[in-house]
């Protein structure tokens, strides 16, 4: 018998973060605690699921902050700051986030982990992915249902395509906010009431950093700076975005119907991995490196003793977070289908350079929602005492 989640007790969440960490540093997985102030602009390139949910603060001398909303960039610049950089490094963390929530509490409680530098990513992928699982197993919250995709993959696919620079971030945006095939191809129109005809004809022909500055200083002229988290250079490469497609071509009808056959499939690994190579050998498209690394991730999976048969791949699988370029996953309890994912996480390889490191690392994390997890009542396990 388990206790109601809506809401977990104070009692029970105490106790199940005191058992994650302890149960993360275990597994290699040394704990940090970042600030819970955080410079704002740490958090500006996340994505809108997280930049348009801060609460925000400024100091006397005008400096931005905020609540941290979320761990793996404040642990990203720890390890940034650190004698580590460089070098394969783990951390887990456990402790209350910010953000802004219409259907939740706008505080509640987070632990995971992250794997900076590790020489073989897809080793890393499953080493989180089962780390994780296994820390909410010793929980009690074993019987979870695992759904992945892999952006990388996405991303392989849509650049062997050889779309235009503009189709393709069209695409690969659409695909991360599960947007429908149909209407991430649709024609770009102007919406909510504005006409922006006369913006985007002046666009045309305009190379591209004259065409940006022309943006720019329009939304100076208006006193914009943002708008729904988005920055002007963001906003200017929105207009550059719709106008390069209202005026190019239709997309290519084959391009079409390879992306529509791809984004179709959803099933267990193994039977993904055969119509994926099937796909690429009768399209000629050449992705035989990201589907060995497919393949490699889930050798690696099994050898941790996961039943990879019992989870689901889907392609059109992504997670609302505009830093992830890999795996990507979440789970779920089976016994409430409809509710939220119980953990969550992917690779980030991208991030810690856009935060200011030379290069990319390679980085791989995981959270864990406590607040969803069904936890045992008092005397049930050893962990609760």
């Amino acid at each position: 018998m388990s206790v109601s989640a809506e809401p977990t007790s104070a009692a029970a969440s105490r106790a199940a973060s005191a058992a994650l960490v302890a149960h993360l540093e275990a597994s290699g997985y040394p704990p940090y605690e970042p600030p819970v102030l955080q410079r704002a602009e740490l958090f500006f390139n996340s994505g809108e699921e997280i930049r348009s949910r801060l609460y925000l603060t400024n100091d006397l001398s005008g400096a931005e902050y905020c609540l941290r909303p979320e761990y793996t960039i404040p642990v990203c610049a720890h390890y940034l700051a650190s004698d580590a950089v460089g070098h394969a490094t783990t951390y887990s963390y456990c402790g209350p986030v910010f953000r802004y929530r219409p259907d939740g509490p706008n505080e509640f409680l987070q632990a995971g982990l992250e794997n900076f530098g590790h020489p073989d990513r897809e080793a890393a992928d499953a080493e989180i992915l089962g780390v994780t699982l296994d820390a909410v197993a010793a929980l009690g919250q074993g019987d979870l249902n695992v759904r992945f995709g892999d952006n990388g993959l996405v991303r392989d696919l849509v650049a062997a395509l050889d779309l235009s620079p503009q189709w393709q971030r069209r695409i690969l945006r659409g695909h991360a906010q599960d947007k429908s095939l149909e209407t991430i191809l649709a024609r770009p129109a102007s919406g909510n009431g504005a006409d922006h005809t006369g913006v985007l004809a002046a666009l045309e022909g305009v190379d591209r950093h004259g065409a940006r500055a022309l943006v720019e200083d329009l939304l100076s002229i208006a006193g914009i700076s943002s708008v729904g988290g988005r920055s002007v250079t963001e906003i200017a490469d929105r207009f550059l975005e719709q106008a390069a497609l209202k005026t190019g071509d239709e997309f290519p009808v084959e391009r079409r119907a390879i992306l529509k056959e791809f984004l179709a499939i959803e099933t267990d690994p193994d039977q993904a991995a055969a119509r994926l190579r099937q796909l690429a050998s009768t399209t000629g498209l050449n992705l035989n490196a990201a589907l060995d690394r497919f393949d490699a991730r889930l050798g690696f999976m099994a050898a941790r003793g996961l039943d990879v048969a019992d989870f689901t791949f889907a392609t059109r699988f992504a997670r609302d977070l505009e830093y992830y370029t890999g795996f990507v996953f979440e789970a779920f309890d089976r016994s409430r289908p409809h509710e939220k994912p119980i953990v969550g996480g992917g690779r980030y390889d991208g991030l810690l350079k856009s935060l200011g490191c030379q290069g990319d690392v390679g980085a791989v994390g995981a959270a864990i929602w406590i607040e969803r997890l069904q936890l045992p009542q008092r005397g049930q396990t050893d962990w609760w005492r």
